[in-house]
């Protein structure tokens, strides 16, 4: 190759980068509403506008990242940014989206540090956290209807419900759903590659509950783990920490929790930006860092790992019935959760009716939470000055 076709090449690969920052940064920065959301808009200007791949291509790419552990949307920008500028892009791609939303979850933790425990906070909380108790409700009500689709299923979801209300840790419950569902439903080739790689990525990492009293290692540890086996949905990094950093290592509260939940419902981008915030919360700036970053790299090594085969990963039997599995455990683990967090959340007939409107709105509408919320703060902050009136 000629010295300036090489130089041609240089340029054509920095602005093919350029353009993948631009694109995902846009997106963390506008992306309100959830996976679903951030799918559309990517949908609207990687496809339609740009015509970066086709929409057979995109969907292919979307199927399979509904099969691998992690968060859909993040993968997909992952992804995407890695088919347009190759490694530096799947790098570029990830960080742009992630990065504004984890700066505006860090600004808030600062600001809900300093001045969270203010009369007009606490009663703009008094409203969100129903709310949130609502979001989630909602999330599992949906999945379950989705994922409990036959009487196996459904004992499946409560045995794994049962084991984990009596301790067992989250991650081995999920695991065994996946392989009991691969019993079930494609017994003869459950050791395939595919499922054993899964299997073991998450047994590998099961153990690391945070029991260090370094809190920055513990965080490490716990968000990586979680990061590795997050199967379902986004709101299912709520039942880890409500079971091992709240109620194991009494890092958090439960109250601290559902405000971290709503901040994180709040901002634009991917909803684990949760975890800037908790880590914030447990060991500051550092704290927040780490946890990000933590929760996000498996993100980056699976994509990477499975670029090359990703839309095969969806014909396989072996690999849908293990997901059938996780599933249902899913369901249970963030019902348990959802049992736990409104109990701290909903503490007088004002909340619960928040909750059980909001539940109703989300269920007969197509109200995006963010306006939820809203309202729900305004109408908190109503009640608290009417009621200290």
């Amino acid at each position: 190759m000629q010295p300036a076709e090489t130089s041609t090449g240089v340029a054509s690969q920095r602005s093919r980068l350029v353009e993948v920052v631009a694109v995902f940064g846009k997106l963390g920065l506008i992306g309100f509403g959830g996976p679903a959301a951030h799918i559309a808009l990517m949908d609207d200007e990687v496809v339609r506008k740009r015509g970066w791949l086709s929409r057979d291509y995109f969907l292919d790419m979307l199927a399979a990242t509904n099969l691998v552990p992690g968060p859909n949307s993040t993968e997909m920008a992952i992804h995407v940014g890695y088919l347009r500028a190759g490694l530096p892009g799947l790098i570029a791609g990830g960080v742009a989206f992630i990065l504004p939303a984890m700066l505006i979850v860090l600004a808030l933790a600062w600001a809900y540090t300093q001045y969270g425990a203010l009369p007009q906070v606490d009663a703009l909380l008094y409203g969100l956290k129903p709310a949130i108790i609502a979001i989630i409700a909602q999330a599992t009500y949906r999945l379950g209807r989705s994922a409990l689709t036959d009487w196996k299923l459904m004992a499946l979801g409560v045995a794994a419900f049962i084991a984990a209300a009596v301790g067992v840790d989250t991650v081995l419950v999920m695991l065994a759903a996946g392989v009991i569902g691969v019993l079930l439903y494609a017994p003869p080739t459950w050791v395939r590659p595919a499922m054993s790689a899964l299997g073991i990525w998450g047994l590998l990492l099961g153990p690391a509950t945070p029991a260090s009293d370094n809190r920055l290692v513990g965080l490490a540890l716990f968000f990586l783990k979680v990061g590795a086996v997050l199967f379902g949905s986004g709101y299912v990094l709520i039942a880890f920490i409500e079971k091992e950093i709240v109620g194991q290592l009494g890092w958090l509260t439960r109250q601290q929790l559902v405000d971290a939940i709503a901040v994180g419902q709040m901002t634009p981008g991917p909803v684990l930006t949760t975890a800037t915030f908790i880590g914030y919360l447990i060991a500051g700036v550092p704290g927040a860092v780490i946890s990000t970053v933590a929760i996000f790299l498996p993100s980056f090594l699976i994509v990477l790992a499975l670029s090359r085969w990703m839309p095969r990963l969806r014909a396989s039997r072996t690999v849908a019935a293990f997901l059938r599995g996780v599933n249902a455990a899913v369901v249970a683990v963030m019902l348990l959760a959802l049992v736990s967090l409104a109990q701290a959340a909903l503490v007088d007939t004002w909340t619960w009716l928040i909750a059980v409107a909001g539940l109703a709105l989300l269920l007969r509408t197509h109200l995006d939470s963010t306006w939820l919320l809203g309202g729900a703060a305004i109408l908190g902050l109503l009640i608290r000055l009417v009621t200290a009136g």
